[in-house]
C-alpha cells in the first residue's frame, strides 16, 4: 500500500526536473515530527445489555393475560403477566375451611383436657393439625402471590414466549426480557485472542461505533472480562459498557471497540512521501548530511493514519528528512535543497 502511495506522489513532471538539473538533485526536507502514540486493540462483537432473564410463574396454569409485546419497555414494579387464579383462589378457600375446622376441634379438646375427659397427647396432636393448617394457609397464600409476574427492574421485552390461554407448568419462562436500569445499561460483547484478553483491564477506556449509527463515536470501558474461553468460538470475551446518551439501539447489532490498553509513547512521525522502498514494516529515508549530502537510514513502521507514517524506529536523533525525490537519491547523491 505504502508503495502505491508512493510511485502516485511523483509525477513526469518531477522526473524531467531532476534530469535537468545534472549531478544536484533538488529536494526538500521537513521536520520529524512527535506523534503521542497509545497501544490500542479493535475488536467486534453484538449490542447486548449487562443482565438479561427469563421471567415466569412459580406455580402452574392457565395463563389469563400478557400484558406487554416483544419490544416495549416497562419500568420497575410493573405487572408484566398474571395466571387464571380461580384455581388457587378455590384452594386457598379450602384451607381456610380445613383451618376453621382443625381450630374448633383444638378448642373442644382443650375442654375436654380440662374437664380431664381428654389426655394431653390429644391436645397436643390437635394444637399440631391447627398449626398444620395455618401454614397450609401461608403456603397457598405465597403460591397465589406468585401467579403474577411483576418487573424487577426497568428494562424491555426481548421475546414473548408463551401466550394468553396457554398452560404453563411452573418456572417455564414466559417473557425473555433484558434490563435497562441505567442510559449506559448496554453492553458490547467482544470476543478476543488469549494475548489480547492478557493485556486488557477492566476500566480501560474505549471508543464504539455502531454500523447502525455510523457517524457516532461513543465512549465506553471494560467492566468485565470472562474467566474462560467461549467453547464455539474459542475467543475470550470481554464487554465494554457504553455510553449511548440518548440512543436506544437492538440487541444484537453490530459494533466495533478500539480499546486503548497500556502506556502513552512518543514517536517520530513523518510524511508518507519520505519513505521508500516500504516492504511491510521495513522501509528506508533520506536524511541530509551537511549542506549537501544524504544518508540512506533503514526505519521500522508502527502505524499509519490518514497523514503520517509513525515510525517505530531508525530515526533517533535525526530532526529533518527528505520528502520529495528520494527515489532518485543513493549516498553518492549531491542535493541541493529548495523550499
Amino acid at each position: 500500500m505504502t508503495a502505491s502511495i508512493l510511485s502516485s506522489c511523483r509525477s513526469s513532471a518531477d522526473k524531467t526536473s531532476i534530469l535537468a538539473e545534472g549531478e544536484k538533485i533538488p529536494v526538500k526536507i521537513a521536520p520529524v515530527r512527535s506523534h503521542e502514540n497509545e497501544s490500542s486493540i479493535t475488536a467486534t462483537g453484538l449490542v447486548t445489555t449487562e443482565n438479561d432473564a427469563k421471567y415466569s410463574f412459580k406455580i402452574g396454569g392457565v395463563i389469563d393475560r400478557v400484558y406487554l409485546n416483544e419490544g416495549q419497555y416497562f419500568k420497575k414494579g410493573q405487572l408484566l403477566a398474571s395466571l387464571k387464579v380461580t384455581e388457587i383462589e378455590a384452594q386457598l378457600s379450602q384451607a381456610n375451611l380445613g383451618y376453621e375446622k382443625e381450630k374448633r376441634d383444638y378448642t373442644r379438646t382443650l375442654n375436654l383436657y380440662y374437664d380431664s375427659v381428654a389426655t394431653l397427647e390429644q391436645v397436643q396432636n390437635a394444637k399440631t393439625s391447627l398449626d398444620i393448617a395455618q401454614k397450609n394457609i401461608e403456603a397457598i397464600s405465597f403460591n397465589k402471590k406468585y401467579a403474577y409476574i411483576y418487573a424487577n427492574v426497568d428494562g424491555f421485552v426481548t421475546k414473548k414466549i408463551a401466550n394468553e390461554g396457554e398452560v404453563v407448568s411452573g418456572g417455564m419462562p414466559v417473557l425473555a426480557i433484558n434490563e435497562t436500569s441505567s442510559t449506559n445499561a448496554w453492553d458490547l460483547k467482544l470476543g478476543v485472542t488469549d494475548k489480547e484478553w492478557s493485556v486488557i483491564q477492566r476500566g480501560d477506556k474505549a471508543s464504539v461505533t455502531l454500523d447502525a449509527f455510523p457517524d457516532r463515536i461513543f465512549p465506553g470501558e471494560i467492566f468485565r472480562k470472562s474467566q474462560a474461553a467461549d467453547q464455539a468460538s474459542g475467543s475470550y470475551q470481554v464487554e465494554v459498557k457504553i455510553n449511548l446518551s440518548d440512543i436506544k439501539p437492538a440487541i444484537g447489532m453490530f459494533g466495533k471497540a478500539t480499546i486503548s490498553v497500556g502506556s502513552k509513547t512518543i514517536l517520530p512521525a513523518i510524511p508518507y512521501d519520505a519513505v521508500v522502498e516500504a516492504d511491510g514494516n521495513n522501509a528506508f529515508v533520506f536524511v541530509p548530511v551537511g549542506s549537501s549530502g544524504v544518508k540512506r537510514v533503514p526505519i521500522v513502521i508502527e502505524s499509519f493514519n490518514n497523514k503520517e507514517v509513525i515510525v517505530k524506529s531508525g530515526l533517533e536523533n535525526i530532526s529533518a528528512i527528505v520528502v520529495s525525490n528520494s527515489a532518485f537519491l543513493n549516498e553518492k547523491s549531491t542535493i541541493t535543497i529548495i523550499k
